[in-house]
């Protein structure tokens, strides 16, 4: 009897040894996973935002949290299952759905900059009002979260290309860690953004003098970077969407652009031997955001522009 229940024992202490090393291999992958997206992660906390800019500072983390469960749902219940049904049954097709998505930001982000040139964005004639109206936040609410779409499925996209080679089980249990890891990395990062000036204002009241000084320049300053964010953002959606629309295209056989750009940012890097990294991401990044300025311009172009002439003609 004795011997049968140490014998069960050590079968169950094997199984959980198996399982904690599945564990192990699980958060191995995501971490290997997660790294190919970070270039990503990086865009999408860049983006976000400007989503939060000028809402009163009590609103601003609830926002951010619609917007992150929003992002998790896109990732879970919407990106996930259609990326692993894809991945298993129709592969080819992850390519062009990645395009069509590159393609909206690129839009997006040359719509902004068709904006800023133009002046034909509107301007509300009460900002205080429309600021606190619950309509305007469902408005920016929807549209970070319809962004993050886009975003999330080439976070899960680049994800689920470095663990193709797993089984189906595993593959969907590495895909959800990515998903909440990279969600509340984004989400909390930009937490701390938005709120650095609170936390500044706090700190100019305290009794020492070195955190007044700190919390005097974060004050001053995060005005200042909210405003660089928001045009970050802007250039992040023109750069990814770019390089979606380059790879893209390499995938289908049409590598010239990405080819000619990568030995571009190669040649590049060798002439700057001592900022070979930077000056190389700096030429890639660049050249992929030309690429999402002409596609999102040709895109504005057809949207506003021949409407708009079409109805003078008439």
């Amino acid at each position: 009897m004795s011997g049968g229940l140490v014998a069960l024992l050590d079968d169950v202490a094997a199984i959980a040894k198996l399982a904690a090393a599945s564990i192990d291999d699980i958060g191995a992958a995501a971490g290997k996973a997660g790294v190919k997206a970070i270039g990503i992660v990086v865009d999408d906390t860049a983006v976000t935002p400007r989503y939060v800019t000028g809402f009163s500072p009590d609103r601003e983390l609830p926002i951010i949290w619609r917007i992150a469960v929003g992002s998790l749902r896109n990732k879970i219940v919407f990106i996930l299952p259609v990326a692993l049904l894809l991945s298993q049954f129709l592969p080819w097709a992850i390519t062009p759905i990645l395009m069509l998505g590159g393609a909206y930001l690129c839009f997006e982000g040359a719509e902004k900059l068709y904006e800023a040139v133009s002046g034909h964005h509107e301007e509300p004639t009460d900002t205080a009002s429309k600021l606190a109206s619950s309509a305007h936040e469902e408005q920016m609410v929807a549209g970070a979260i319809r962004t993050d779409l886009i975003l999330s499925a080439e976070i899960m996209a680049l994800s689920l290309a470095e663990v193709a080679d797993q089984p189906l089980l595993p593959r969907t249990l590495i895909l959800i860690v990515v998903a909440l890891l990279i969600t509340a990395l984004v989400y909390g990062v930009v937490g701390l953004i938005v709120k650095a000036d609170d936390v500044g204002l706090k700190l100019a009241k305290s009794r020492s003098g070195l955190a007044r000084g700190v919390g005097r320049g974060l004050v001053r300053g995060m005005p200042v970077v909210m405003s660089a964010l928001s045009v970050i953002g802007t250039a992040a959606m023109l750069w990814v969407g770019g390089h979606i629309i380059l790879v893209g295209l390499e995938n289908f056989g049409l590598g010239g652009p990405n080819h000619w750009l990568h030995e571009l940012s190669v040649g590049a890097a060798k002439a700057v031997p001592f900022a070979a990294g930077l000056v190389g991401w700096l030429v890639e990044t660049l050249g992929s955001a030309l690429v999402g300025v002409l596609l999102g311009g040709i895109i504005v172009a057809l949207m506003h522009l021949v409407p708009r002439k079409a109805a003078a003609a008439h």
